[in-house]
């Protein structure tokens, strides 16, 4: 059986990435599924071969490395694809788990992005689209966060969350950023949402010359996103991952949906908020070159 080769697909939500990833599945070599679990798995069998009464009396790091290396290959043993592009947005914060655990010959990550006031623009249309309902499971996760801390549920205060430690567009930001500023720029392409709306074949044919894959002529019409999440169940916002048949943009223009305080919060912070369009042109990453060495390892498990 021939050995998969694995890349990955990390950045920011709202961002294009499930278009990305539908795109991708046309391509018979590649797969690239919904967000995945592997990475949670992988931190959690670390971190409980880091604490492990049983393991630390008797540590055998060679298997501890094997065991964890192996989940990305046990995960996807049911694709024949060759090619695997496994998507979280925590990647670009644990790329050492990448080079030490699942050791591909290059590694590389796909980033999309997307302008900040875009992205809490797509976020405030589906939280308007999809008012809690008597009887549903689930209210949208946006809100739920807000009712627990006792804050009324308003734009400005869904956009505040976003934006801060805990959003998950903060978090996205943060991860990605830590991916800079550990060294591992050059391992990262950046996809940029309305680059792919204006030209999407050309943006298509940058990810392969990134990948060093062969290009692939792709159909931007009758799309369907064949790997569906239970958007609904999960996050109470339906429809969050479905793609259109049609490229095409749908959100509105943020002057027409954000609160004005929020338009001036990213006017204001748009430099640091959307720090990859500085990096992106740069050799090296905004704060410091790549380390000789890693400072973390995260293939830990030694017989030293």
């Amino acid at each position: 059986m021939t050995k998969k080769k694995y890349y990955f697909m990390s950045g920011l939500p709202r961002s294009g990435s499930t278009l990305l990833s539908t795109l991708l599945n046309q391509n018979p070599e590649i797969y690239s599924g919904p967000s995945s679990p592997v990475l949670g798995v992988m931190v959690g069998a670390h971190e409980n071969f880091l604490t492990n009464e049983l393991y630390l009396g008797y540590p055998k790091p060679d298997q501890a490395n094997k065991v964890i290396g192996s989940v990305i290959e046990n995960y996807y043993s049911d694709i024949e694809k060759p090619i695997i592009i496994d998507k979280n947005r925590a990647w670009t914060g644990r790329m050492p788990f990448i080079e030490g655990y699942i050791q591909p010959e290059e590694l590389k990550v796909i980033i999309p992005v997307r302008r900040v006031d875009e992205i809490l623009t797509s976020f405030l249309t589906m939280v308007h689209r999809n008012p809690f309902k008597e009887g549903q499971a689930k209210i949208n996760y946006i809100d739920e966060v807000l009712i627990k801390s006792d804050t009324p549920m308003n734009d400005e205060n869904r956009c505040m969350h976003l934006l801060n430690s805990g959003g998950i567009l903060y978090d996205s930001l943060h991860t990605l950023k830590l991916g800079v500023e550990e060294g591992f720029r050059d391992c990262f392409h950046y996809v940029d949402y309305n680059d792919l709306m204006d030209d999407p074949q050309g943006e298509m044919d940058k990810i392969y010359n990134f990948l060093g894959e062969e290009s692939f002529e792709h159909t931007f019409e009758g799309l369907s996103n064949q790997n569906r999440e239970k958007d609904l169940e999960v996050y109470g916002l339906a429809d969050m991952h479905k793609v259109h048949s049609v490229l095409k943009k749908t959100s509105p223009s943020p002057s027409t949906i954000l609160p004005e305080s929020i338009i001036d919060i990213v006017e204001q912070n748009r430099s640091t908020l959307e720090f990859w369009k500085e990096s992106k042109v740069k050799a090296q990453p905004m704060i410091s070159g790549k380390p000789e060495t890693k400072t973390i390892s995260y293939n830990l498990f030694s017989n030293k």
